[in-house]
């Protein structure tokens, strides 16, 4: 702390800044590539354990389920402690998770291992955007928070990329184990890297359970953010869906790709990127309702161009549920935030609750429609769901809740961090 910067914030240009900045994008990397590594090669765990497509989503389904709860509370831990331990702690005990899980032989143990290594993951997203808040100059918090986002969606992406190619040259082991020693040196650089917390010590602690129960009770009973919050799981769920058997489709006729050729096509991911960031844009011009509704209507449409058999449709519907995908997401997460007035953290946690549980529970759902109705089955249910995000969106707008958005810039929505899986 200086005369110039009696705060001791991190100040935009500053060695330590660039250095938390590093450290953020790391730890996004990190908890993006070992939770959705695993999407890309359930064709190979059904094959190698002999097992359904809805089974084998399990390996994601049970890590996002398990991350979704312990970001209920991670957050709450934190308070009062050097959140770059929590964080690292996470992203080590993850990494180290993940690589039991690449040892075994046994689908059982290696959902036991997936598991915890969700479970561990929670205080990482929990946790990020409190220590941002607390340590990064208001003037520069913004790109900070951009490019911990950037960080999961760079993640999310390679996580996926990596392992597909590599499983396709030796096997989905070794995809994982290299993936998961990548991710333990990226836990040790962001140790390195990242300052111990300046502010947190300084801060009051936690809230009594029964307040935090008092508030998100309040929460969801309110008349809008429930709503949001469905919107959130159900577009999640889609999304992940899509992807989890659109995998099963490409490696069967009459498409026949290799997994390293399906890998690659995660990389329409730099579509939803930049809808993410137009979308906070449009909103700001004009309104949330009509960009999230177009969003949803996106995803529609993207779902309905996957049903085309020929590859030109495969993709183009994926790029554009992708697109559709990050719109919604991006502006609900962010109206989630405008809507929450002092309790923002409670309501980000219920939003990224929803989110992560309808990437597990309808991630596995929609397997039972792909064994039993085959691709039409699973856009089927697809569209059923958006039907649902469509019904919420048309009443939001109805109850002329809708105000200009700050979505892009609304930092303390631990949602909006999320919005690149």
């Amino acid at each position: 702390m200086s005369a110039n910067n009696p705060s001791g914030w991190a100040v935009p240009g500053s060695r330590i800044y660039w250095r938390i900045n590093l450290a953020l994008f790391l730890a996004g990397f990190s908890t993006f590539s070992l939770l959705y590594c695993v999407q890309p090669l359930m064709p190979m765990f059904a094959q190698q354990f002999q097992i359904g497509a809805a089974e084998s989503s399990l390996a994601l389904s049970l890590s996002t389920g398990c991350l979704a709860l312990a970001i209920l509370c991670a957050g709450a831990l934190s308070e009062g402690r050097d959140r770059r331990w929590v964080m690292f702690g996470s992203m080590a005990l993850a990494a180290t998770c993940n690589l039991a899980a690449a040892l075994v032989n046994d689908w059982h143990t290696l959902l036991v291992a997936r598991a915890l290594a969700g479970l561990s993951l929670g205080g990482v997203p929990a946790v990020a955007m409190a220590y941002l808040a607390d340590e990064i100059d208001p003037r520069g918090l913004g790109l900070s928070i951009g490019l911990y986002v950037s960080g999961t969606a760079f993640g999310g992406m390679a996580g996926r990329v990596g392992t597909s190619m590599l499983a396709d040259v030796w096997s989905w082991h070794t995809a994982l184990a290299s993936l998961s020693v990548l991710d333990l040196a990226a836990a040790l650089g962001f140790a390195l890297l990242l300052p111990a917390s300046r502010h947190a010590a300084v801060k009051r602690q936690g809230l009594p359970l029964a307040q935090h129960l008092r508030i998100w009770r309040g929460q969801l009973t309110a008349p809008a953010l429930p709503l949001l919050f469905m919107i959130g799981c159900v577009c999640m769920g889609v999304f992940v869906t899509i992807y989890n058997y659109a995998g099963f489709r490409l490696l069967a006729p009459p498409f026949g790709l290799s997994p390293t050729q399906i890998g690659l096509i995660f990389c329409v991911y730099v579509f939803g990127m930049a809808a993410s960031s137009a979308a906070g844009g449009l909103a700001d011009r004009l309104g949330q309702s009509p960009v999230l509704i177009a969003g949803i209507l996106a995803t529609a449409v993207g779902v309905l161009l996957t049903l085309w058999p020929h590859l030109i449709g495969a993709i183009g519907g994926l790029v554009i549920l992708t697109i559709g995908f990050f719109m919604t997401h991006a502006v609900a997460s962010g109206w989630v935030g405008r809507m929450a007035g002092a309790h923002k953290g409670h309501a980000a946690s219920l939003y990224l609750l929803a989110y992560y549980l309808g990437s597990s529970v309808l991630g596995s759902v929609g397997g039972w429609f792909w064994e039993h109705g085959g691709w039409l089955g699973v856009c089927l249910f697809a569209l059923a769901s958006t039907g649902i995000m469509l019904s919420c969106a048309l009443k939001l707008r109805r109850s002329r809740m809708s105000m200009p958005s700050t979505s892009a810039a609304v930092p303390p929505s631990s949602a909006t961090a999320a919005s690149n899986a």
